[in-house]
């Protein structure tokens, strides 16, 4: 990006307001600071948009399905049209099914949990554990961590080119990795899929808080993801896509509102017809306010505008790169290369220091909140670390087991409600502390590093 454009982009574009902005936490070095919250890639900051919409409706709270009064319709209507809102926003197909769950790792699970009979499962190495783990009932196969978006296309292609080809299939990639900020060829993986049989299903939580997400674009047959990485934190996620594996499957909670109608049989037991919608996966009480606060951000980003957003997050990523370039300690982790389109998520290493001491001295010492570990992707960052050394600090690694190596990264992340001084004072940071060291004596406690008292 040319000086002049990113320039443009940070004059288009202010950063979009979020709560906790403006809070300011102690420094173990003396005084406040504003806190920098760079690890949205593990959950986001509310929109304050999204946190008044919210406050707007909870006086109007009632029952979902359930009642007849003028708030329990209300709300019923609310929640429905908060289902056809998100719809909008992935851009699916008439005929598709939108689910509210509580997160990605839920949607993948009840995914799992309907495929068909002796279902075959595609997944990389590369996948987050949410897209990782859920298919324990299936006919797993797990690709090798590709190095190209090519090669990943290649890779997929040999696989289902030898699998059964009478038999189901699936294949669940991520959109961007929660790891290193890659874009993955999601469009081309899903034709491969498709061309051999089997569907897809894309695992969009660090996509679509950052990238424009359109079903029938990507022409993928699911797509999951979560609230609290879209700027909406209230304990609510989304599958959506076709219905046919859905509708087969028995329900994912068996309950009210799952079940259409119930009979006393003659045995003494109960016959039970469930319904064939939606509902037929969200039994109990639905998660209102959470299905109403990822359609607010829906439309918050909708109406900001993903053109721009995008323009100014490359401005952002590009600040961070350069400020990290000029550190010959630090290695930021990639699969697929420098040149490789990317959202705002970057995990790096320093030479000479544990990934979890230097988070510890970020946050502790400049209010800088990061991220450090294996961020629940344990293979992807084992393969990016490789060998390589790390000097033991005088904190280890929390997922460090007793005599394992110190295998750990830090990894910072950033959107939409990130100001540049963040960003600013994140590189700074880093700079200082390579070449000065930390200010403060840490110690390892309950598996973090903290500081010294």
């Amino acid at each position: 990006m040319s000086v002049a454009t990113a320039a443009s982009a940070q004059t288009i574009c202010a950063p979009l307001p979020v709560l906790g902005r403006d809070v300011t936490v102690p420094l173990v070095t003396g005084g406040e600071v504003t806190y920098a919250a760079l690890d949205y890639a593990a959950s986001a900051p509310a929109l304050q948009r999204v946190w008044d919409d919210v406050a707007a409706y909870a006086p109007y709270y009632g029952s979902v399905h359930r009642g007849a009064g003028y708030l329990s319709q209300l709300s019923t209507d609310l929640f429905e049209n908060a289902r056809r809102t998100v719809a909008e926003f992935l851009d699916c197909r008439p005929d598709d099914q939108l689910i509210f769950t509580r997160s990605t790792t839920d949607s993948l699970n009840l995914l799992a949990a309907a495929l068909p009979a002796d279902c075959q499962v595609f997944v990389f190495e590369t996948e987050h554990h949410a897209s990782l783990l859920p298919w324990k009932d299936a006919r797993v196969s797990y690709l090798d961590a590709p190095r190209t978006p090519r090669q990943a296309v290649e890779t997929l292609e040999r696989a289902l080119a030898d699998r059964d080809p009478y038999g189901p299939a699936l294949v669940c990639v991520t959109g961007a990795s929660n790891v290193t900020g890659e874009l993955w060829p999601v469009r081309e993986l899903a034709a491969a899929a498709h061309a051999h049989g089997a569907r897809i299903v894309l695992d969009a939580a660090q996509l679509a808080p950052h990238h424009p997400v359109s079903v029938r674009d990507l022409d993928v047959d699911w797509i999951a993801f979560s609230g609290h990485k879209l700027y909406a934190p209230f304990g609510s996620g989304v599958l959506a896509g076709r219905a046919d594996w859905l509708q087969a499957a028995e329900p994912y909670l068996a309950g009210g509102g799952a079940s259409r109608k119930v009979t006393r049989r003659e045995d003494g037991g109960v016959a039970v017809e469930w319904h064939e919608s939606a509902a037929r996966h969200e039994a109990g009480s639905p998660n209102v306010i959470g299905a109403y606060s990822i359609a607010s951000a829906c439309k918050a980003l909708t109406e900001a505008g993903f053109d721009t957003l995008v323009a100014r997050e490359r401005h952002l990523i590009e600040k961070v790169r350069a400020g990290l370039a000029e550190v010959p300690e630090v290695r930021v982790l990639s699969l697929f290369g420098d040149d490789a389109p990317r959202v705002g998520v970057i995990s790096f290493v320093v030479d000479g220091w544990n990934s979890s001491h230097f988070a510890a001295a970020l946050s502790a010492e400049y209010g800088i909140g990061v991220r450090d570990g294996l961020f629940c992707a344990h293979p992807l960052v084992r393969t990016l670390l490789g060998s390589d050394p790390q000097t033991q600090g005088e904190c280890g690694a929390p997922e460090a087991a007793p005599g394992e190596k110190s295998l750990n990264a830090i990894r910072v992340s950033f959107g939409a409600g990130t100001p540049d001084e963040h960003v600013e004072r994140f590189v700074n940071a880093v700079q200082e502390l390579v070449a000065h060291g930390a200010k403060w004596t840490y110690r390892t406690e309950e598996g973090r590093c903290v500081p010294a008292v």
